[in-house]
């Protein structure tokens, strides 16, 4: 028991570590790394653990039978956490930019701000239910729950799109998902047929 906790806690130590570099360029040198910068770096590592949190399964199916795969699996809810923490310190510097109800109520009419907090209002109950006691609670009903996470995918990179400046890099993820999503459906479509 005591291994498990003390490899959560080395793997939460590097999920926060581009956190950390974020908050720290932006305290130490808010000239040269601003608003723009920690907006495009805490949505792209909310996107780049979602992502990794999307794959899990599919690599575990692929490499069934590799330790570094049954690892992954584990620590599946700390990535979604991880990814949840990033789109939430991601809001936080949009709504601290803001600072004024008037403007953000106002910037709802654009679709791709609509779409990063309708992503965000559905990634919350699957944070807050991403842990032991939660699971036990809602027994059968938690796998229901979580299956949420892929409409929320949908809108994040909706999100991401329509708020790039370029999206071709938010295309090539969307891409990845995409691959991602036909490894983990096949077999069942193959169990089928």
């Amino acid at each position: 028991m005591k291994t498990i906790a003390a490899s959560r806690a080395r793997f939460w130590l590097l999920l926060a570590g581009p956190g950390s570099w974020m908050l720290y360029r932006w305290t130490a040198s808010p000239e040269v790394y601003g608003y723009g910068h920690a907006i495009r770096d805490s949505g792209d590592w909310a996107a780049w653990l979602l992502i990794a949190t999307l794959a899990v399964t599919p690599i575990r199916r692929l490499f069934p039978r590799q330790r570094w795969s049954a690892s992954l699996m584990r620590h599946r809810r700390d990535l979604g956490v991880a990814s949840f923490t990033y789109a939430l310190g991601h809001t936080l510097i949009y709504l601290g930019t803001k600072a004024d109800l008037a403007a953000i109520l106002a910037d709802l009419r654009a679709l791709d701000i609509l779409a990063g907090w309708l992503a965000l209002t559905v990634f919350v109950p699957l944070a807050t239910t991403s842990n032991d006691l939660a699971i036990r609670a809602l027994k059968r009903s938690w796998k229901r729950l979580h299956r949420l996470v892929y409409p929320a995918a949908v809108l994040t990179f909706l999100h991401w799109v329509l708020a790039a400046y370029d999206p071709t890099a938010a295309y090539i993820h969307i891409a990845v998902l995409v691959a991602i999503e036909l490894v983990r459906i096949w077999p069942r479509r193959q169990r089928v047929t």
